[in-house]
């Protein structure tokens, strides 16, 4: 950048000893006749426009080349600070939206870091060396053109005013029709099976055309400032010719000076309109660089400092000491003094109605959401006192819906532990009943699992999320309803797998199905964000509260019915 703002000061006052010499050629063969001084000018003028050629091109790369790794590293920027935002960021955010921050509004601003601040660099070389000459030439000229200037620059700012206000609404406009587009990507299967097409066709071509009327808009502001602009220009030089015709009768200039000035004038005002179109690009550059300012201003996850310290391998014990927690600071509290103790190597599951806090309690654990007050520990230390890393390296998740990446099969079980040998990643996968699948596809563990897993079954994609978990080998676990998506023959085989994984690891599991959780150890129940039953299937049951009331809602007609929680050695592959 520093490059070629020096080359472009070097370029701009080459630019300036032009109409320098244009004037003493013009004198040579209207006032002198010197055929000798003619060819020496233009010789050397020759030389000036080639040196110029050569800076120009110099200057014109190295400022594509900074804008461009403006715009990579403020993408790359973005991208990271996201990734450690707290979930509770993207809760609030619609991905569509965020996505056009980071290509659209990032492109907006570029120009705004990098082409406008060289240009303006350049157009104050030329306006303050211009201005110089000009007085140097005829001051009386001068000072009249300082008399008409101000009519441009006023009708710049008004433009640049409107332009901003337009500008923002064209971004905001097109980041809601990134979202509605990424909405319908995502929700194909939904869009299909309702038969929404032409609803989701029409919902994308409303915005878009929201967006075109609104660029429309702004595209006839910025024609009507072009030919308005140009207008005063012309108005300006015919009264430079006629001030300055009338100078030249009278004895003051010479026509080579007369023809100097009016090639210094137009190279100060073109500088001077451009000022009033580069004054509307910061303006809508201003709109673009807020909404990306607001994610990158957003507090990130405490990831780790220098008071916190890595937290060893553990056993397993977690305890939850008088927590509480609410979404929003002031809001209702959704965990209400929480205590709890869970032994290394227990199977807890945590069953209630929904909505009443269950998946918010396990969230705490890996520190995806932090107490309102209170604390957890985990054998014994403050998991606000370990790198945020660490203690997440230690916690294997399997949710309800996996997600799976667009990478191959092998990448995706790999992801904890990209660089594990091909015969772990078999074992695991044989652990979770997943390698006979995989080895039936095409390409085997590098079969592409498409976008999301939907080139797979649903049982098939958490079956390969289990061996991700195995892969990672964590001491704590969390199942947060892992097969309640699933049918009963895809939920047996998976159980079979969550066996093996649970086998000697703390876990916890969120359950609406209670026929998959009567044989763990303990059983919480939750009501209204507070533990109101702690004991084992028989022992609830006994009570006759809660738990024996959704127990028997699930099972009026025969309470032994389900398939119960063991843990057994892994299974033989063979079929």
């Amino acid at each position: 950048m520093a490059i070629s703002a020096v080359s472009l000061t070097i370029w701009s006052l080459i630019g300036l000893a032009l109409p320098w010499a244009i004037q003493t050629l013009v004198d040579s063969f209207f006032i002198t006749h010197n055929l000798a001084q003619l060819d020496n000018i233009t010789f050397w003028l020759l030389i000036l426009f080639l040196i110029q050629a050569v800076i120009g091109f110099v200057q014109n790369y190295l400022l594509i080349y900074v804008a461009q790794r403006v715009i990579a590293d403020l993408r790359m920027d973005i991208q990271e600070h996201m990734l450690w935002l707290p979930l509770g960021f993207f809760s609030n955010s619609r991905v569509g939206e965020l996505v056009s921050r980071v290509t659209n509004d990032v492109a907006v601003i570029q120009q705004a870091l990098t082409e406008v601040p060289i240009s303006m660099l350049r157009q104050v070389v030329t306006i303050a060396g211009g201005l110089v000459l000009m007085l140097i030439l005829n001051w009386q000229m001068t000072l009249f053109v300082f008399l008409l200037a101000p009519f441009l620059v006023v009708t710049g700012i008004a433009f640049g005013q409107r332009l901003e206000r337009i500008s923002v609404l064209v971004q905001d406009r097109l980041a809601t029709a990134t979202s509605v587009l990424e909405e319908a990507i995502s929700g194909i299967r939904v869009v299909k099976s309702f038969t929404k097409e032409k609803y989701e066709q029409k919902r994308f071509a409303d915005r878009i055309e929201e967006t075109f009327q609104t660029i429309m808009k702004r595209t006839q502001l910025r024609a009507a400032f072009l030919p308005i602009v140009s207008m005063l220009g012309l108005f300006t030089v015919t009264a430079i010719l006629w001030f300055g015709g009338r100078q030249v009768i009278i004895g003051n200039l010479t026509p080579g000076k007369l023809v100097s000035f009016l090639i210094y004038m137009l190279m100060v005002a073109a500088p001077i309109g451009e000022f009033a179109g580069q004054y509307s690009q910061l303006k809508e550059a201003s709109g673009a660089s807020t909404r990306i300012f607001e994610i990158l201003e957003t507090r990130s996850e405490p990831v780790s400092n220098k008071n916190q310290k890595q937290l060893p391998r553990v056993n397993g014990n977690v305890s939850f000491k008088d927590i509480n927690f609410s979404y929003e600071p002031g809001s209702e509290l959704v965990l209400k003094n929480i205590n709890l103790e869970v032994k290394p190597a227990q199977i807890v599951a945590i069953v209630g109605p929904s909505g009443v806090g269950k998946t918010t309690l396990v969230n705490l654990i890996p520190r995806f959401f932090d107490p309102s007050s209170g604390q957890i520990e985990i054998d014994g230390i403050n998991i606000n006192d370990v790198d945020l890393r660490s203690l997440r390296a230690q916690i294997g998740l399997v949710p309800q819906e996996t997600f799976l990446f667009g990478g191959t099969i092998r990448e995706n079980i790999a992801y904890g532990r990209p660089n594990a040998k091909i015969a772990d990643i078999e074992r695991v996968a044989k652990a979770a009943y997943a390698h006979n699948f995989i080895k039936s596809l095409p390409d085997g563990y590098e079969t592409a699992s498409g976008e999301r897993g939907v080139k797979l079954s649903a049982g098939q994609r958490q079956r390969i999320a289990i061996a991700r978990a195995l892969l990672k080998d964590p001491r704590i676990l969390i199942l947060d309803e892992a097969t309640s998506a699933l049918d009963t023959e895809s939920e047996h085989e998976v159980q079979d797998a969550l066996d093996i994984l649970m086998k000697g690891r703390t876990t916890f599991v969120i359950a609406h199905r209670l026929s998959t959780i009567q044989n763990a150890d303990r059983i919480l129940v939750l009501n209204e964000g507070r533990i109101i039953e702690d004991g084992s299937h028989k022992e609830l049951l006994a009570k006759k509260q809660m738990y024996y009331r959704l127990w028997s809602l699930q099972f009026a007609d025969d309470p032994n019915h389900g398939k119960k929680i063991k843990n057994k050695p892994a299974p033989s592959q063979k079929k």
